[in-house]
């Protein structure tokens, strides 16, 4: 065999092993998807709903769900749109929303090392659901961990860009009143929530993010607590990182 139709091979055969790899970890990631493709499919669509009500065509609805993919931030920037353009207070507004995601990613820095060019994606798709999901579980045996949590965000971000455009579509046929729809992302949050803890034996980092959320709702009231609770959940975490992860090891 000449040495180009050797090297040829070669890279048929990589080619090959790497898609195996890819299979594997998308069917793999695919069942622990399934509560947040409940939850996205109908919140989405409730936003393509009210993307359509207020006359936005399907291409921004999608675009949106793309580009910005942040749940909470673009049913406020539904009527951001709307308003008169203010940047600094839009800067402020989503600062104050998605303040919450700069913590997911400083918590998931080691868990992202190593993972290349995925990276970049995997710090962008940090939605709340996909965040718990890529901290509660592990990829089953042989199945490699960067491609899972890979699939895992990605299948998350099409439920999400699919229920937009069902959304979308439908709502341009139908007239429909979400209100109360968004209840569905709280509800999946509960879910999400008792799976993990059944499915951990010591639950000291979750009673540590209930008490001190608990805490600050008390002393800042609804619309302050979100960035101290965050705060004060990741210095108490640091400072007690030692005794937790020995805990857990047990």
């Amino acid at each position: 065999m000449k040495k180009e139709q050797y090297l040829y091979q070669l890279n048929k055969n990589s080619e090959v092993l790497a898609m195996g790899v890819k299979t594997r970890a998308l069917k793999a990631a695919f069942p622990y998807t399934i509560p947040v493709l409940t939850g996205y499919i109908f919140l989405g669509a409730a936003y393509g709903i009210l993307m359509n009500s207020k006359g936005y065509s399907l291409g921004l609805t999608v675009l949106m769900s793309i580009i910005t993919y942040a749940g909470s931030m673009q049913f406020v920037a539904v009527n951001l749109l709307a308003a008169a353009f203010n940047p600094l207070y839009a800067f402020l507004l989503t600062l104050m929303i998605n303040a919450r995601h700069l913590f997911y990613g400083i918590s998931m820095l080691n868990r992202f090392s190593g993972t290349g060019k995925k990276k970049m994606y995997l710090v962008f798709g940090l939605t709340d659901e996909t965040f718990s999901l890529l901290c509660s579980t592990e990829p089953p045996r042989g199945i490699d961990r960067n491609w899972f949590m890979f699939f895992v965000t990605l299948l998350d971000h099409l439920y999400w860009i699919t229920g937009s455009i069902l959304g979308g579509v439908v709502g341009a046929m139908v007239s429909f009143n979400t209100k109360g729809i968004d209840f569905v992302m709280t509800a999946l949050f509960v879910v999400i929530l008792t799976n993990q803890w059944k499915s951990q034996k010591h639950h000291s980092p979750a009673i540590i993010g209930i008490g001190v959320t608990a805490a600050c709702l008390f002393f800042f009231g609804s619309i302050h607590f979100m960035i101290p609770s965050m705060v004060m959940i990741v210095v108490i975490l640091t400072l007690f990182k030692a005794p937790i992860e020995r805990k857990v090891a047990e």
